[in-house]
């Protein structure tokens, strides 16, 4: 399931997490662009959106579920949620990632 050489993988196992439960983390990401801004990441490695056909169907309602709990025990109720598919969409790590960024900042202008 995990790929030794991910450094989400390893995040995962190890991170300082936020919210760890049903086979997904969330963490803060180490170069914010909101107030908050978290990551979501799943422990089986897919490397992108891509792929995530690789989920059975309830993991991925579970995943969608865990984005979006862990965007409200941020105390977010408006909130921006983004997956960059593909290094010319800006994806860096290859391994599936949510991006839950929120708590004002000029969201609205990221369009």
């Amino acid at each position: 399931m995990s790929q030794p050489d991910c450094l989400f993988c390893r995040l995962y196992a190890e991170g300082d997490h936020v919210r760890k439960a049903d086979g997904f983390a969330a963490l803060n990401d180490i170069s914010p662009k909101a107030p908050v801004h978290l990551l979501v990441i799943p422990e089986r490695h897919v490397e992108t959106f891509r792929d995530v056909g690789a989920f059975p169907g309830d993991e991925a309602a579970r995943m969608l579920s865990f984005v979006a709990d862990t965007a409200r025990e941020a105390g977010l109720e408006d909130y921006r949620v983004i997956v960059n598919v593909g290094p010319g969409a800006g994806q860096t790590i290859f391994h599936l990632h949510w991006h839950v960024l929120g708590g004002g900042g000029g969201l609205a202008g990221f369009e």
